[in-house]
């Protein structure tokens, strides 16, 4: 299995925006073959201030995936471009980390 955690940091004010694009894609990925789950998350609050936070204006995708092929495929897909499409000027920065258990 392939995991991936990817933070997405919206420009100011802009994160509900950019999930709403987000949530609106969410349905094309998860029939994706080898999708096993796909969901974004954002910071829990009422935590001591020791917990680390992502912040107001990100979030973060927890997915996972069948294969190093199905991620693949997947980041090359027609939906998950118009998304990107959709919402580049809303999008401060997007950093992925494709993971492997040991």
């Amino acid at each position: 299995m392939i995991h991936v955690v990817a933070i997405l940091t919206a420009k100011p004010g802009k994160r509900d925006a950019v999930l709403a694009e987000f949530q609106k894609n969410v349905p094309a990925v998860l029939a994706e073959p080898g999708c096993v789950y796909y969901f974004p998350v954002v910071d829990l609050e009422g935590l001591p201030e020791s917990m680390a936070r992502i912040g107001p204006d990100a979030f973060m995708v927890l997915e996972q995936w069948a294969s190093p092929e199905a991620l693949q495929a997947h980041g090359a897909s027609a939906h998950m471009a118009a998304f990107g499409e959709r919402v580049k000027e809303l999008v401060h920065s997007r950093t992925v980390y494709a993971l492997r258990n040991v």
